[in-house]
């Protein structure tokens, strides 16, 4: 299939051309101004043995900002959790949405190769493989590689299987990093990225340079070491005593014991996670609406908001992705109201029903909340009972089984929320949603390049959700790091999107 020059110009409703946006807001309490060198020193937790610094491997956080630090994507999230430009120099959809052509800006690996359009298809044909599993798979399986194809060394046109308006959000999906054509040994791995390999122990350190050849200019530290620390006392310890500049992950608690101290500034970055529980529609009791209405007026939100994030979150209304790009904001906000839920409750004959709530220390504040709201529900005819699961299994077990579960998401496109998590077919469904009428709208939304009827297609599709849905989404965490005073260029965009846990920018003053 051949394509003009036409055909990929096509478009005139703000799809055609991208080009690189801003990179995002940042916050810094530093004093001095920003300078160059220096070593950050940056505390993660790791994962032992099972770390990699294979980037289409990352899964950890610390994987992950390891993996931002040294390679990069052809496109990554900007603060507002929508797709901008990074390795792509613009993308170009053709008028049918089924090919794009992405232009690569000139970059080069660390090695001095410059980044192909070879490079870019071998990388995704490595994480398409099959017999592999990559994280990104899932959000690349849409691209057609057999007829995708390198027009140029700096031209890709990908071929797609089918209409995608929202391709830039694959190309910026966790973990869809860009390597060298046949790249497999990763225990000195090159990359494009802002800084260059010096050292690995595993579950102890990594060890970074400035890589001065940076498409974007060169970083200012000179160098930069990630330090593995499990707990997170520990890493608030080691912020406190000198041995870090940086500490990642801290919980609210420690935040607030620590907002006034002269030895640590908390930055914080609004809107980084959700907070909800999960009630499954396929099966009794949550297959009655009255009764999942019940459960959405039981929950006080600013009191789950105070008490389990102690303070350091917003109150959410029942919806993914407050404050980014789609998000149906004029939604009227849900409020607790006991005596509606104990009608609700009364009509549904749920009077006396003991309701287990599935729960696990796999993700930061869900046994808590479990147990404030557990006691919310108390007095309004529904007993709520909680059952900590185990933490290793956790996600998998609630995938299939029980009815009200503890839920926590990362940072993502709203698309692909929906797409991962409330099509009739997606993969990790757990409220098991199946909705034709809101299957077809987000079809329409993801293949039209009319970008009010995309827009109006979003907003339909929450309206169905909170009318209706199995989510309820009480609150948005702050994601929290420590550093040092004299720490700058910190950036207070959401955790996973691109300036999250980004260091080209950071300097030690």
């Amino acid at each position: 299939m051949s394509l003009n020059r036409r055909g990929f110009l096509g478009l005139t409703s703000g799809l055609a051309v991208v080009t690189l946006a801003g990179c995002g807001t940042s916050a810094t309490s530093a004093s001095s101004a920003p300078r160059a060198g220096g070593r950050l020193r940056a505390a993660f937790a790791g994962g032992g043995a099972k770390e990699v610094l294979d980037p289409h491997l990352a899964n950890l956080f610390v994987e992950a900002a390891r993996s931002k630090a040294m390679f990069d994507k052809l496109a990554d999230l900007g603060g507002d959790v929508a797709p901008q430009p990074r390795l792509a120099e613009k993308w170009e959809p053709s008028t049918d949405l089924t090919r794009w052509r992405i232009t690569l800006r000139k970059a080069v690996f660390h090695d001095g190769r410059p980044v192909r359009a070879q490079d870019v298809l071998a990388s995704y044909a490595r994480i398409l493989d099959p017999n592999r599993a990559f994280r990104a798979k899932s959000s690349l399986a849409l691209i057609d590689l057999p007829n995708s194809r390198a027009v140029d060394d700096r031209t890709v046109e990908f071929a797609l299987k089918r209409p995608f308006v929202e391709f830039p959000n694959a190309l910026a999906a966790f973990g869809a990093y860009i390597v060298p054509e046949g790249a497999e040994d990763f225990t000195k791995p090159v990359g494009s990225g802002a800084f260059s390999f010096v050292s690995f122990e595993p579950g102890r350190s990594v060890l970074l340079q400035r890589n001065p050849e940076y498409w974007e200019g060169a970083p200012l530290l000179e160098e930069l070491e990630f330090v593995i620390a499990n707990e997170e006392s520990a890493r608030t310890n080691a912020l406190l005593g000198g041995q870090v500049e940086y500490a990642h992950d801290l919980t609210p608690t420690t935040a607030r014991s620590h907002a006034s101290s002269d030895r640590m500034t908390i930055h914080r970055a609004p809107n980084s996670a959700v907070q909800a529980f999960a009630m499954k529609l396929d099966r009794a009791p949550f297959d009655n609406r009255d009764l999942r209405e019940a459960l959405f007026l039981l929950a006080d939100r600013p009191q789950l908001v105070e008490s389990v994030l102690a303070g350091s979150g917003q109150v959410g209304n029942d919806l993914f992705g407050k404050g980014y790009q789609h998000y149906a904001g004029d939604l009227p906000q849900r409020e607790r109201d006991v005596d509606k839920a104990k009608f609700l409750i009364r009509k549904a004959g749920a009077e006396g029903l003991v309701v287990k709530l599935d729960t696990s220390t796999a993700a930061a504040g869900m046994v808590e909340a479990a147990t404030v709201f557990a006691d919310q529900a108390k007095g309004s005819g529904l007993t709520i009972e909680v059952v900590q699961g185990n933490k290793d299994t956790y996600w998998a077990d609630t995938l299939k089984n029980g009815s009200l579960s503890s839920f926590r998401s990362g940072a993502m496109p709203i698309e692909t929320h929906i797409a991962q998590r409330l099509l009739s077919g997606a993969g990790t469904n757990v409220t098991k949603w199946a909705r034709p009428e809101f299957d077809a709208l987000y079809e329409k939304a993801v293949s039209t390049s009319d970008q009010s009827a995309r827009t109006q297609a979003y907003q339909e599709m929450q309206r169905l959700l909170h009318t209706d849905g199995g989510y309820l989404m009480w609150g948005f965490a702050d994601w929290i790091v420590g550093a040092k005073p004299n720490v700058g260029g910190i950036s207070t965009a959401p955790a996973n999107t691109l300036d999250w846990a980004r260091f080209d920018k950071v300097w030690v003053g």
